[in-house]
């Protein structure tokens, strides 16, 4: 019985990651590469309390700021794995976040937005692909040393509602496991994306922390 249960657990298993699938660029429904790279995050980190707005659970992060007035301003919390998005002195925004790892990490100070693209991808990193099958090749490729050999295609990361503010970092839409994991850049929920990108003109001061 006890073998036959193990049998159980493991199938149960393997049709759970065929339906929730790790690879970054898996191309599923979403516009940008599959629910699987745009995922969001649906639950705060080990020890953290949970994000709240009016007494409500929000881990998914909120926007209260429409209508407010007041000069935009993001702080980037790295130990918190958070944005706050301010307009004066006014807490408007906050949202879970995906920073850089120890060795591609987000660099701390005071920056501004230089750039906004909706669509962008990255021009450094992204999946290698075999052309006929689909499947990844290299699941963290640079195109400083990594080339598609022949049957191959090189695929870009997306990194929609891109806004730059340091150097080659920006904040964008991205998966976010729950912890840093990101190349340096900053990922937020899509929808999070899409409200801070609308809600900042170029110039908005970006605090990292």
């Amino acid at each position: 019985m006890k073998s036959l249960l193990a049998l159980i657990g493991i199938a149960f298993l393997v049709v759970l990651s065929s339906c929730y699938p790790t690879d970054p660029y898996y191309q599923g429904t979403s516009k940008y590469g599959g629910d699987s790279y745009l995922s969001g995050f649906d639950q705060t980190q080990p020890g953290q309390a949970p994000i709240t707005h009016n007494g409500q659970n929000a881990p998914r992060g909120y926007w209260d700021g429409d209508g407010v007035t007041g000069s935009p301003k993001i702080r980037i919390n790295l130990d918190d794995q958070r944005a706050y998005y301010y307009k004066g002195s006014t807490l408007v925004g906050v949202t879970p976040i995906s920073t850089g790892t120890d060795g591609h990490g987000t660099p701390r100070g005071r920056f501004k937005v230089t750039q906004k693209e909706v669509d962008h991808k990255s021009s450094l990193y992204g999946v290698i692909k075999d052309v006929e099958t689909g499947q990844t090749i290299i699941s963290d490729a640079d195109t400083r040393r990594h080339r598609a050999k022949k049957g191959q295609v090189f695929v870009n990361a997306p990194m929609p509602h891109f806004m730059r503010f340091n150097g080659a970092i920006g904040m964008h839409a991205g998966f976010l496991p729950g912890y840093p994991a990101s190349h340096g850049c900053v990922r937020m929920p899509d929808h999070m994306a899409k409200v801070f990108f609308h809600n900042t003109p170029l110039g908005t001061p970006v605090i990292v922390e």
